[in-house]
Formats: C-alpha cells, structure tokens, sequence
C-alpha cells in the first residue's frame, strides 16, 4: 500500500492543493521548532549562566512568540488538512457516482452494490484520518526532518551522525509491522463488505425468507458475520497498539543515544552547555514526524485502502470508457421527419455476447405518443436503456433539431420501480426542482392522480402507497422535470400496469395532453389503452429474431401548436 498514490492526485484535484500548502506550512512548523529550541536552550543558560534579567526575557519572549506560531500553523494543517479530506471524498464519490450513471444498470449489475456502497460510503471516510493525522507526517517527515538534522550538523556534527544512523530503525520497524498488518487489514475490509453484502441479500430476500421460514438462519448468519468482522478488528487494534510500542521503544533509544554521547561529551568539557542543550531539544523533534507517520499507519490504513479501490474502479471506467449509442449525423439516419423528433435508426443492444434488441427503427416527433409493444422479453426496457445511454448499443439515435446534437438537452423518464424516498408525495413530484404546489398539482391530475393528496407523508421506498399510486407519483416527478427544464423527450416504461381501467384512462389522457403540448412521448406498454390511444405503434420481436423490425409508419407532418394550451 503506497503512502500516497499518484493516482489520487490526478482523480482528486483538492489533493494536490493540499500538498503545496501542507509543505509550506510544514517548512513554517519547523522553523518554529528550531526557534522553540533555541530560544529555550538560551532561557536556560541565561538562568545557569546569570546573564540577568534582560537575557532571561529576551529569551523568553521570543520562546512565546515561536510557541504561538507553531500553535497557530498546527491549527492551521490541521484545518486545511479536514477541508481536504471533505472536498476529496466528494471528488471521488461524485467522480463514481457519474462513472455508474455513465456505464449503466448493465455495468452496475455486474459488481457487487452492498460493496460499492460500503466503498464510498464508510471506506471513504475513512479518509478523514488519512488526511488529518496520516498524510501531514508524511510531510513533514520529508521536509521536517532532513531540516532538522541539518540544524543539529551544523551545531554538532556527531549528534546528527547518530540520528542519521538511528532514523532508518523506525522505517524498518514500519515495513515489518506493515507486513503483518496488511493481512489483517485485508481481511477486516473483506469482512465489512461481506457484512453489507450479506445484509442486504437478507433485506432483498426478506419476504421469500419469510415465507419459507428461514429468516432466523439469516439471522444467526448476520451475527456469525458480525462477530467475525468484530474480532478482525480487536485484532487489527491489537496489531496497532503492538507497533505504536515498538515505534516508540526505536524511537526512545534512539534520542537515548543522543542524549547519553551530549552527557559524556558535556561532562569532559568537548561540548558547551548552549550547544549541548539545543541539540538535545531538537533530537525527539527529528523523530517526531517519522514516528507519527507509523503510529497513525493504521489509522489512515482504511482509507488508504477503500481510495485505492475507488481509483483501480476508475482507472477502469476511464480505460473502457463510456458506452453510448454512437450518435450518427441526420442526414445519413435515412429516417427524415418534417418537424423536431426523435429518429431512431438500426438500434441493437447485446447483453453478454447475446441479442437483446434486434435492430429497430422508428421516429417519435414531438406533439405524438408513440407506444413500444412486444413480448416479454423482446428487449422494450432495454430500447430505453440505449435511449437514455445507459447500456451500450448500435445504430443511430438523433435528436432532429438542426442536427446539432445525438439527443436533446432534457430527457426525462419514468421506470417499471417507482423509485420514491421518504417524504411527502409533493417532495418526490418535485425532487431536484423548487416546490410549486400548482405544478405539483398539475403533474398529478396529468397521470389520474387526483385522489392523491400532495401533503401525505410517505414512508422509505414510498411506504404508504399501492403499486399503482407509486407508479403514477413517479410518472408525475417526470412530467414535473420535464416541464420545469422545457424537456421534449418523455420515456415512459410500463406506467399503467397497476391500474383498473379507469383510472389508467384518466392516465392515457395525461400522455396525450403531455405529448400534445409539445414533447415526444414514447410509451413502452402491454396494454391495449395506451396502444389504441397511440398516434403510432413500434412492434418489436422477440430478440432472437433477426428478421426486419416491422415499423408502422408514423405521421411525421408538423404539428400546430397554440401558445398556452394544448395541442388538439
């Protein structure tokens, strides 16, 4: 495990600004040590001496004056050093959190989500003693020290061949202990992602556990887990206190050495009291930093260890790179559209090496609902998925709008999962947007959600709500957005498949409104009240079908629209 990954300085810009300034606040603390030592190895031979008042005060005076300083840059690392680690940590969760937007549900699917979690959740703070105590040592160690020691060669050349002699005990101390902590380190890790990984199989699994009676196993399992994780632990703690001993015995021995060759050479007379005395004061001081860097090793250790798998993470996603659909120019789609639309020419989706979508093609203008059917299976989700770039996928998606771009500005879409938090049913229409009741309202009667009162309090995951009323909060959230950032593309994934026939009308109607007023509505759905509301209908096949997608054709004249209604 590196003390600082180059890795991080290039994923975590905060890290670099933290170096430049650690390093001159580093080189500031130890001017202020060496004033400290001096001014007070002249105190007291001022005393010793009877040099008289004035010496004893100049001398102290100038000791307050170093003691203040070294006081305020130590406040002063030690504040730069949390706000780094702050900013850090959200670098690296923001630059993970776009990393799974980018590559999608497929990508995502394929690791473990309780230890991505885990990893920038509790391994990422983790980083707040790596900044704070770890990662401040290490400067000063390569600024403090070769200062100090050059101080001391200057004053007493032997004195500093000792601590030059003695100083690599303590970096072989720290590989030795680093060996037989980096299993146990390893291991704990290992156990935390385990526990949040089988913790939330168990909440995932919880009512097919309960209705074959086995949740107590799971149970018994957690806690075997737990009591694992808790004795990988105490036993990482133990190794730790162990090596902060032996750290500090190398440590000890070393400045005794120091101290007993000034004792000897003092006594016969080699040395003078004033030399003597500075250089005795400054000898723990060229340790300091090297012994601090192994006693917070293992406080640092988790973070160190979580970063490095957030940077092999994204070293990944930067070596493959985004999956998107390739987007190719309008006039070579072959499709053409008389008005803005969304164009979509021979798209095809393969998950792991097999066919998912077979290669379709449609437009969507703006002002029309367009409804994907097909068997399950067929691969409807997935068309959406490639629309929104979330899987990869060939052929053509364009945005017809002078050309300009592969996709409009603002999409927005609502899924088959709800996907609601906790809080009222205004606060999930409105997430992400400022909360105007009257659009509030308005996205709610546009999905039959008059009987859904905006002021009702929801519980985690929407708690509160049937199947259907989720659905029709979450279609609402969309159309909301949509509105809020004059979106003109609405994808919609099965939004009626809860409702009785009424209510799933009065939902059909809020589609064609929506679509009516100017935005490309495309519906994926295996009910016949959205087909037959339909302006136009995309059939796809199974996928393993390779034959010619079967296309009805779509109106693609340009719609009318009056200003401040709907379109009729």
């Amino acid at each position: 495990m590196r003390p600082l990954d180059p890795r991080l300085l290039r994923y975590a810009a905060a890290a670099r600004s933290f170096l430049a300034i650690g390093a001159l606040l580093g080189v500031v603390q130890t001017l202020c040590v060496v004033a400290v030592a001096w001014y007070a190895s002249r105190a007291v031979v001022a005393v010793v001496d009877g040099r008289g008042v004035p010496a004893l005060a100049e001398a102290l005076v100038g000791l307050a004056i170093a003691v203040v300083v070294r006081s305020l840059v130590s406040w002063s690392l030690e504040a730069v050093a949390a706000r780094t680690a702050a900013v850090v940590k959200s670098q690296l969760r923001r630059r993970v959190v776009r990393a799974v937007v980018d590559r999608g549900h497929e990508w995502l699917a394929r690791r473990n989500s309780a230890r991505l979690a885990t990893l920038v959740g509790p391994g990422l703070d983790a980083l707040d003693d790596y900044f704070a105590k770890y990662l401040p040592q290490l400067i000063l160690t390569a600024l403090s020290t070769p200062i100090i020691v050059g101080v001391m060669a200057a004053s007493d050349w032997l004195s500093a061949v000792i601590v030059v002699a003695t100083l690599p005990l303590i970096p072989v101390f720290m590989v030795l202990i680093g060996w037989t902590t980096r299993t146990a380190q390893a291991r704990q890790w290992d156990r935390l992602a385990g526990l949040a990984s089988a913790f939330l199989d168990a909440v995932n699994g919880l009512s097919t556990l309960k209705v074959f009676g086995r949740e107590r196993r799971q149970v018994a399992r957690i806690g075997r887990l737990t009591d694992e994780y808790r004795t990988q632990t105490m036993s990482v703690l133990r190794v730790s206190f162990l090596s902060g001993f032996a750290l500090e015995l190398a440590a000890s021995l070393s400045v005794a050495l120091v101290a007993v060759s000034i004792g000897i050479r003092l006594v016969d007379g080699s040395l003078a009291l004033p030399v003597a005395l500075f250089v005795l004061l400054l000898a723990p001081e060229a340790y300091l930093p090297l012994r601090q860097v192994g006693a917070n090793y293992h406080a640092a250790s988790d973070g160190v260890a979580a970063s490095a798998d957030v940077i092999e993470l994204l070293d990944e996603v930067e070596a493959v790179g985004p999956s998107p659909v390739v987007p190719t120019p309008a006039s070579e789609v072959g499709v053409v559209a008389e008005s803005d639309a969304l164009v979509v020419s021979g798209l095809e989706v393969h998950r792991g090496g097999a066919l998912a979508l077979a290669a379709t093609s449609f437009v969507a203008p703006v002002g029309r609902l367009v409804a994907v059917v097909g068997p399950s299976g067929a691969g409807k989700s997935s068309l959406l998925a490639a629309l929104r770039g979330a899987v990869p996928a060939e052929g053509a998606v364009v945005w017809r709008d002078a050309g300009r771009a592969p996709m409009p500005a603002e999409i927005a879409w609502s899924g088959q999962t709800a996907g609601l938090l906790s809080g009222t049913i205004a606060e999930n229409v409105a997430l992400g947007e400022p909360l105007d009741p009257a659009d509030v309202r308005r996205a709610l009667d546009d999905v039959g959600g008059s009987d859904l009162d905006p002021a009702a309090v929801l519980g985690a995951g929407g708690r509160g709500l049937s199947g259907g009323q989720a659905q029709r909060v979450a279609l609402a959230r969309a159309i909301h957005r949509l509105r809020r950032r004059s979106g003109r593309l609405l994808l919609v994934d099965e939004p009626s498949s809860a409702l009785d026939p009424v209510t799933e009308a009065r939902l059909v109607a809020g589609l064609v409104a929506v679509a009516r007023s100017g935005v490309a509505v495309v519906v994926v759905t295996h009910r016949t009240a959205i087909r037959d509301a339909a302006d136009a209908v995309v059939r796809i096949p199974a996928a393993a079908s390779v034959e010619p997608v079967p296309v009805e054709p779509v109106p693609v004249e340009p719609v009318p629209v009056e200003s401040g209604g709907d379109r009729r």
